[in-house]
C-alpha cells in the first residue's frame, strides 16, 4: 500500500515549501542534501531523486588516453 501523508504548503522566503516527513523520505530512499527533479503532470507535482551516474574503471581510464 502507498504511504500517504497530508502536509501544508508554507511560505519560505519568496518561494513556497513543503516539508517531506521522515517516513516519506525513508520510503523514497531520499537523503538530506540529495538532488531531486521536480515537474508537473497535469494537476500533480512529481518529485524524483537524481541518482549519481555510476562509472566503471575502464571507462574512466579510457577518458585519460
Amino acid at each position: 500500500m502507498e504511504l500517504v501523508v497530508r502536509v501544508r504548503v508554507e511560505k519560505w522566503g519568496n518561494s513556497a515549501a513543503v516539508r517531506i516527513p521522515a517516513p516519506i523520505m525513508k520510503e523514497a530512499a531520499l537523503s538530506l542534501g540529495q538532488t531531486v527533479e521536480l515537474w508537473t503532470e497535469g494537476d500533480r507535482i512529481v518529485i524524483e531523486p537524481v541518482w549519481p551516474q555510476e562509472y566503471d574503471l575502464d571507462s574512466l581510464l579510457a577518458g585519460l588516453r
